[in-house]
């Protein structure tokens, strides 16, 4: 069985990071999407709702399953018996900062690391401009999951009161 997991924080979860993950869970028989819980940063949503938005977000693929980690990701690889990393590059900006990664994963665990381009129609975007956007009170709905724009929508109107 091909298995992989795609890390990160998905605070919160875009189409960009929609796209990734559909795109690994044609490659894989299991695909883990694994959400990074740091205690020493607090987030926009804690991790157990990103859990719950990442699970309404990729429904429709049975072989996908979401649980997060704490720590280095290689030992939670080596723990669940995953052999791959697959992470979504954007930019070049990206590529030479996971690149150092990829080749440091590999080092400590001999965990390899496959790259997978956004599509160019998410290409721009990331968690942090969502946020700043919805911040603002722009409009974020062709950004991320219903989900993801409704709980946006909630936290932004709760912050201005």
């Amino acid at each position: 069985m091909r298995r992989a997991v795609c890390p990160g924080s998905f605070d919160p979860v875009t189409n960009g990071h929609v796209d990734v993950i559909n795109r690994a869970a044609g490659l894989y028989d299991e695909l883990v999407v694994a959400v990074l819980v740091n205690p020493g940063k607090a987030g926009l949503f804690p991790v157990e709702e990103r859990m719950e938005l990442l699970r309404d977000a990729v429904a429709d693929l049975p072989n996908v399953t979401v649980d997060s980690f704490q720590g280095l990701l290689v030992d939670y690889c080596r723990t669940h018996d995953i052999p791959v990393i697959v992470k979504g590059l954007r930019a070049v900006s990206d590529f030479e900062y996971e690149l150092q990664m990829a080749q440091m994963n590999r080092e400590l665990a001999a965990i390899e690391t496959l790259f997978v381009p956004t599509a160019p129609q998410v290409g721009h975007l990331s968690s942090s401009l969502v946020k700043q956007i919805a911040t603002f009170g722009g409009d974020v709905s062709r950004l991320v999951p219903e989900a993801v724009h409704d709980r946006l929508a909630e936290r932004t109107r709760r912050a201005e009161q």
